[in-house]
């Protein structure tokens, strides 16, 4: 680009500032800066000054921002205020890249805490794509955005939500249970700025729509979405919609001996172009983990530890991921012992790694059940009220994050450079970052 030299001045708020084109550039089309370039990225109009109606203190701070990369923002100079500013010149992920550094789980700092509004019954807890994030809560998705301000509730009058996803920045679906005799459960799509629903996603069988439990979701990169399903007649398995239009297009109907529609955890595996099912301990007493191909809708691997040797109330499996550069699926105990089982053999032994010998006595009053996740290279695993991650090509220990104001966890989500941590007891959610490297 051929950034024109022309200088060119604002009177924000009646002070007067003066910048050039260069600056104003990094800022990027899509700002409020960029709209004043032509296609040339020379500025149009010249020789004027522009007028804006805005806070002149932030618009110094954010301007400073643009020049240097630096973020330095006075004691008088409320976050929030800074913030809205920000937001209006389209300019919040430069203050975000300043403020907080890329991901990294063995970096992050506890930045906030947010407390909830009822304590105590925290279902699910998902970042969103922006930085912001959705905390299920019974019948009810409290949703806060970027500065985690919180939006209008999702209310589904006493449907207790099995669980959330974010679609996009703008649309959020949830899965709920049936209430008998009402037709009511299953899925919908909402808006995450005014809560609205916007459609819901039926189940059809033998042509005709029925009412289910939606259960467990995940989304594909081709805009489909998947979910466990239960009804009160043939409708057990995975359904499939696309959501854009919000219509069924597939559903893999429960194999005998399987439980796919209790199923507690998805996850899309884009490079075997299958779905991971598990069904884990306590929702069953044995596990099931698998992989479906729907293109054929085939089974293409599974493992269960009904007539494992070990001992099973040791053993047993609270939550599972797949590993698809390493060609495994991580799974995780009750004491936060790591087993992988090796994709490339069908119904192989979980290798089990023990990680916390010291925690088996230390178990806490009420049952708390740990949590997996799988971020550029780093595993996660959440136990009590800490998330301990792994690194490396044998999952090295290499920090723990810890924050114990609220309880136990009783679900984690990563997203948006965001790590956010659901208490269960508080009904807290803590938001971890990772700040910027020190400059030299």
């Amino acid at each position: 680009m051929g950034f024109s030299k022309d200088r060119i001045k604002f009177n924000v708020g009646g002070r007067i500032f003066e910048t050039t084109a260069t600056t104003l550039a990094n800022a990027g089309r899509d700002s409020f800066f960029g709209a004043l370039f032509d296609d040339e990225w020379n500025l149009s109009p010249q020789d004027s000054i522009h007028f804006v109606d805005r806070n002149s203190d932030c618009f110094a701070v954010l301007l400073d921002l643009l020049r240097t990369g630096d973020l330095n923002v006075p004691a008088n100079i409320p976050e929030r205020l800074l913030h809205r500013e920000a937001s209006f010149y389209g300019l919040l992920d430069h203050v975000r890249t300043a403020k907080w550094g890329p991901f990294d789980g063995n970096r992050l700092r506890l930045s906030d805490s947010v407390k909830g509004i009822a304590p105590g019954d925290g279902t699910a807890i998902r970042a969103g794509p922006d930085g912001g994030c959705c905390v299920a809560h019974g019948s009810v998705v409290h949703v806060f955005d970027w500065m985690l301000e919180e939006h209008s509730p999702i209310n589904l009058d006493y449907q207790r939500v099995n669980d959330v996803g974010w679609v996009d920045s703008d649309n959020i679906v949830l899965s709920a249970c049936e209430r008998l005799g009402r037709g009511e459960g299953g899925m919908g799509l909402f808006s995450s700025s005014s809560g609205d629903l916007r459609y819901k996603f039926q189940v059809c069988h033998e042509n005709q729509v029925k009412s289910y439990t939606a259960g467990a979701l995940s989304f594909s990169p081709d805009y489909e979405i998947f979910a466990s399903c239960k009804g009160r007649s043939n409708e057990y398995g995975i359904g499939v919609w696309d959501q854009i239009t919000g219509k069924q297009t597939d559903f893999f109907y429960e194999s005998p001996g399987w439980s796919l529609g209790d199923a507690d955890k998805l996850q899309w595996l884009n490079g075997k172009n299958c779905l991971l099912v598990a069904t884990l301990f306590p929702r069953k007493d044995n596990c099931y983990i698998s992989l479906l191909d729907f293109r054929d809708k085939n089974m293409v691997w599974s493992w269960s530890d009904i007539g494992s040797p070990m001992a099973i109330d040791e053993k047993r499996v609270r939550d599972a991921i797949a590993m698809e550069d390493s060609n495994s699926i991580c799974v995780v105990n009750e004491f936060e012992d790591l087993g992988f089982i090796d994709l490339r053999m069908y119904g192989g032994s979980v290798r089990w790694s023990s990680r916390s010998k010291l925690m088996k006595s230390k178990m806490p009053d009420e049952p708390c059940y740990p949590k997996l996740a799988l971020h550029e290279g780093q595993l996660f695993s959440s136990m009590n009220d800490s998330i301990s991650v792994f690194c490396g090509p044998d999952w090295v220990l290499t920090s723990r994050l810890r924050r114990s104001y609220g309880g136990s966890i009783c679900d984690f989500s990563i997203g948006g450079d965001r790590l956010f941590a659901l208490h269960s007891e508080e009904n807290v959610f803590d938001v971890w970052e990772t700040p910027p490297c020190p400059i030299i």
